[in-house]
């Protein structure tokens, strides 16, 4: 069984014993002092955040049940999650790293411990380590999808969450989910951040003309930074496969790619013409590529890493070379921090920690609360973010590799828009969004923070069933590929009221086994009705009329307030044949 709304009630009576007893109870022993324990070392500090995805406000979000990866990258960070996390890295459940990095208990534990996040608290956490160690010795980086996808990043063109990190004390940063506002909000943007001491660099974003030809440069590849008293050069990676991800038009004129031989260029010619002593690369490739960029480029000494949300509290040293590569999570959860060691132009000692933001704990800074409240008060009063449009009867996620809460209740909302016609409804495999608890009352802010974006229409088309395969391989192909270097990011697609099997180690564009539609044989010559959302619009041409294309938030706010109680399907859909599956229970229903 899952855990309903009554039954978390239930167990929250019945386990108070449970947290009296249970290390969970720490947090009421725990001090600020203990949560940012750090022994510094050496002469140079770098902080960290990456994929914040605009949360301003703390709020709920939980670690994937799953990361279901091909055998040959199983085991390496950010391919273990749940219990298998906890042991790996011994974390003891029921703690406040378990609840931070983990998804084992996560309703139960987040009622003792509460929400996580929020703009101000990190602001304060940056802050108090930039007066112990001195601004001279501080590094403060981004690893981007930073401005939007929520309604207070996207419906302010990203303004709000850029004056927050003016506000901060930002150096630099790279970019992904940025450029769907389109080129000339992000130069803009970019124009106000570098007037505040905070530059966009990327080395593999280039101007490119009507023939394909590259051009300049977009961004600085580089900057060199007086850090401690050494010099840092920083190359910067926004994220590879922007055009193929993100609808192409954002960019047009851009060209994007790993560009991994520039790489090499751009470190050699900071060690050979600018003498730096540390190569650092801010990346927004994924953990996975970078771990395998480190074994091709080299020179480089530390990849702060982004784009793919992993928790990794013990710094990676990358097999056969001197790399170290840290990432810091996703969605405000954590600052990374890591101290090095650097004499005569070498690491010789390095410390690092994630420190969890845990907002009951960690003080909001004044000035950046009232920066948030001023942003939120504005969009509320155009969009309702506040009202409360429903409750949560199970706990509606987003993050695992297959299947979501979330996304099966946007594919009810979609179905029902649409008349109870489609007979499938495809929802991306974004890895952001957030948490509603069982029993928390659902607001439009909760929507958007999973809808939030600048494409956000529903299109409903006919497809054969060979041609939703072949799509759905394509996309199997991308998440389960075993050369890192042909991931191009995000999860499994969605797929409601759909059933199949897969093997995640099979045959490139075979891996999906058996697929049932309503119940049904796939056929492969059969037209279905589909709708679809979260990608390149489709030609008009190709949109079936009398289903007129409606932005998903719209449709997802009006179905919540006519169901008003929210209790959807928590069982996957698919059955992995190869690996292992985790299911809500494991987790979600108090580990059971």
């Amino acid at each position: 069984m899952h855990l309903t709304r009554r039954d978390f009630l239930e167990l929250a009576i019945v386990t108070g014993a449970y947290l009296a007893t249970n290390p969970v109870s720490a947090l009421a022993k725990m001090t600020l002092d203990d949560l940012l324990s750090f022994k510094p070392v050496g002469n140079v500090t770098l902080l960290f955040t990456t994929d914040l995805h605009a949360h301003l406000k703390p709020h709920y979000f939980s670690e994937p049940i799953n990361l279901v990866a091909p055998k040959n990258l199983k085991g390496l960070p950010g391919t273990i999650t749940g219990r298998d996390f906890l042991r790996m890295y011994k974390i003891s459940p029921g703690t406040l790293e378990a609840y931070f990095m983990s998804c084992v208990d996560f309703p139960l534990l987040a009622q003792k411990f509460g929400k996580m996040g929020g703009a101000a608290h990190i602001t304060w956490l940056i802050k108090h380590v930039i007066a112990e160690r001195g601004r001279d010795k501080v590094l403060v980086l981004d690893g981007g999808d930073t401005w939007i996808t929520t309604a207070v990043g996207t419906f302010t063109d990203g303004k709000s969450v850029v004056d927050w990190m003016k506000l901060t004390g930002y150096d630099l940063m790279v970019g992904h989910w940025e450029f769907t506002f389109g080129k000339d909000t992000v130069l803009k943007r970019v124009k106000e951040l570098k007037e505040a001491g905070c530059e966009f660099i990327s080395q593999n974003i280039r101007q490119v003309d009507e023939f394909g030809f590259e051009g300049d440069l977009v961004f600085k590849p580089y900057a060199i930074k007086e850090v401690g008293g050494v010099k840092l050069g920083i190359i910067g990676n926004s994220f590879p496969f922007t055009p193929i991800a993100n609808p192409k038009q954002f960019v047009e004129g851009w060209s994007f790619g790993i560009r991994e031989d520039t790489m090499q260029e751009y470190v050699n010619e900071l060690r050979e013409k600018h003498k730096v002593d540390a190569v650092i690369l801010l990346s927004h490739d994924g953990l996975l590529l970078d771990i395998a960029l480190a074994k091709k480029v080299k020179g480089i000494d530390v990849i702060i890493s982004g784009h793919t949300h992993d928790v990794v509290p013990k710094a990676y040293k990358v097999p056969g070379t001197n790399t170290i590569v840290v990432i810091a999570g996703s969605h405000g959860k954590f600052v990374g921090r890591l101290d090095l060691d650097i004499r005569n132009g070498k690491i010789r000692d390095f410390r690092y920690k994630l420190y969890p933001v845990a907002s009951n704990l960690i003080p909001a800074d004044k000035e950046a609360e009232k920066l948030v409240e001023k942003y939120y008060k504005e969009v509320d009063k155009k969009l309702g973010l506040s009202k409360e449009i429903g409750t949560a009867e199970v706990m509606l996620y987003k993050r695992d590799t297959f299947f979501s809460t979330w996304d099966w209740l946007v594919g009810e909302a979609i179905n029902d828009y649409y008349g109870g016609d489609l007979d499938v409804v495809t929802s991306p495999g974004y890895r952001w969004g957030t948490v509603v608890l069982p029993g928390q009352k659902i607001t439009v802010d909760h929507v958007y923070a999973y809808t939030a974006i600048t494409y956000p229409n529903v299109y409903v088309l006919k497809r054969t069933g060979e041609q939703l395969k072949a799509v759905w391989e394509d996309v199997a192909d991308n998440v389960f590929n075993p050369n890192p270097f042909y991931q191009q990011g995000g999860d499994m697609s969605r797929l409601w009221n759909v059933e199949y099997e897969i093997e995640v180690n099979g045959p490139q564009y075979n891996r999906i086994k058996r697929v049932w539609i309503g119940g049904k044989e796939l056929k492969p010559k059969k037209e279905y009705l589909v709708a679809v959302y979260g990608g390149p619009p489709p030609p008009p041409e190709a949109v079936e009329p009398g289903y007129k294309p409606v932005p998903v938030y719209e449709i997802l706010i009006n179905y919540i307030k006519k169901k008003g109680s929210i209790n959807v399907r928590t069982k996957p859909n698919v059955k992995v044949l190869d690996a292992e599956y985790h299911t809500y229970d494991e987790c979600y229903g108090g580990g059971k």
